[in-house]
Parts: structure tokens; C-alpha cells; sequence
């Protein structure tokens, strides 16, 4: 899969925002995975297979983001009535969560070997396992980009990518690293 077959995919899957992301200029943190603890990240933490204290070790993940040469960054961006317009941000991440689990199975027809980061915990299943059973698909489970260690908005300032658009605007962004 090339750079360009991606970014199609992304369009098709329904993001207005898709480009190539450079996976060599991804920096994981560990001060901005500690930001998934409890006292910070009621949605996630604890919640979920992708999440912390489960999911990826921040060392593995980093280790396995570094075999992959190509990237593609998307974004859905959500513009509001006002800046109380909770009804819009919470469609707009519903949908960005719906594109992205398409993008990252149309991606994975073509190579299983990716690696989905995505906003947000993950949202395969309707319902997550955590902790009673396993994941019930280890292999395509989105870990989220700052579960991941990844600073979304330098990330995106390292691709030449807005993160801010303005007043009354939210952008979610994620992220899908192939060979």
C-alpha cells in the first residue's frame, strides 16, 4: 500500500483531512501517557483493553511504531454553534471514532500489518471485555494516540498539519502507521 491508496482510503471512509504523516518524527512520551491515570481520564482508564493500566507497554508500542515507514494523519473536524456546543463535539467524535475503525479495517484488507492510533479509547465493540475476559480482537484493537505516548498537536505541527482551526472548532485526529 503506498501513501496515496491511504490517504483514498481515508477520503472514502469519510475524513475531510488526510495526508501522509512522517512515523520517523513521532516522539512517545511517557509524561503524556501518564496524562491516561484516573485522576485525569474517566473515560478510558480502567475501562478498556487499549487503555492504561492495560494495553501496549509504552516501550513495545514504541519499538513497533519504529518498523513502520509510512503514515497517514486524519482529521475530523467539528465546528460549533458556540462554545457550549457539547451536542456537535460529541457527534463529531462519535463519527470520527465510526470513520476510523472503517479506515483502519479497509487498511488492514490490505495489510494486516498496521498500527491504528486513534482519539480516544477504542470502540471495536460496543462493549469492552476489560477486565473480565479478553479482547475479542487483540490484533485490531486502536490504542489511542495519547494512550500512546503521542502529543496529538505536535504531531500534527510535525506534518505540517493544523491542529487549531479556529474558534468554535474542535479537531479530532488519529493516525494509522503501515510498511
Amino acid at each position: 500500500m503506498n501513501i496515496e491508496q491511504a490517504i483514498t482510503a481515508a477520503k472514502e471512509s469519510g475524513f475531510e483531512v488526510a495526508q501522509a504523516l512522517d512515523p520517523q518524527k513521532l516522539e512517545f512520551r511517557q509524561d503524556i501517557r501518564d496524562m491516561c491515570a484516573p485522576d485525569k481520564c474517566r473515560n478510558g482508564y480502567g475501562k478498556s483493553w487499549s487503555c492504561p493500566p492495560a494495553g501496549i507497554p509504552l516501550e513495545e508500542l514504541t519499538d513497533k511504531a519504529k518498523t513502520f515507514t509510512k503514515g497517514v494523519i486524519v482529521q475530523t473536524i467539528c465546528r460549533m454553534e458556540d462554545p457550549y456546543d457539547f451536542e456537535s463535539v460529541m457527534e463529531a467524535a462519535k463519527l470520527h471514532s465510526q470513520n476510523f475503525t472503517k479506515l483502519a479495517d479497509t487498511l488492514y484488507k490490505a495489510d494486516e500489518n498496521i498500527l491504528p492510533l486513534g482519539a480516544g479509547t477504542c470502540h471495536r465493540c460496543e462493549s469492552c471485555t476489560y477486565p473480565d475476559d479478553p479482547c475479542r480482537f487483540p490484533s485490531k484493537m486502536i490504542t489511542s494516540m495519547e494512550a500512546s505516548g503521542l502529543y496529538v498537536s505536535q504531531v500534527c505541527k510535525d506534518n505540517d498539519l493544523p491542529y487549531y482551526y479556529g474558534a468554535n472548532t474542535v479537531a479530532y485526529s488519529s493516525c494509522v502507521l503501515f510498511i
